[in-house]
């Protein structure tokens, strides 16, 4: 491999990084499903990197690595988010049926002295 590859190697996947962290800084705060396909877009980079170095095609490995990475971490990312979702779901209805008994404790109360009154 000469250095012409290398060179271009290195810039595709400096490109690749730059790219992904560009894309997710642009709309606010990640999601989980973004930090899920971002970690594994650059863990399947990296490792794909290393089998590619491996077999003399480093930049072939860790592009298709990344893609690889990407998609298999946006899954499982979208499972988090769904996860957060359900739980803040739960806590919202938990909320409301706390509010509800306090309601009508205070009501039971206040019945309690109108008869205490008669």
């Amino acid at each position: 491999m000469n250095t012409t590859q290398k060179f271009m190697g290195n810039v595709s996947i400096l490109l690749l990084v730059g790219t992904i962290f560009v894309a997710g800084c642009a709309g606010g705060p990640l999601t989980t499903r973004e930090k899920g396909a971002g970690i594994g877009a650059l863990g399947g980079a990296a490792a794909g990197g290393i089998i590619g170095n491996a077999v003399g095609h480093p930049a072939a490995g860790a592009l298709i690595g990344g893609g690889l990475g990407l998609g298999a971490g946006a899954l499982v990312g979208d499972q988090l988010q769904g996860q957060e979702y359900r739980n803040y779901r739960q806590d919202e209805e938990i909320r409301r049926n706390q509010a509800e008994t306090d309601r009508q404790r205070r009501d039971i109360e206040r019945l309690r002295r109108q008869q205490g009154e008669y």
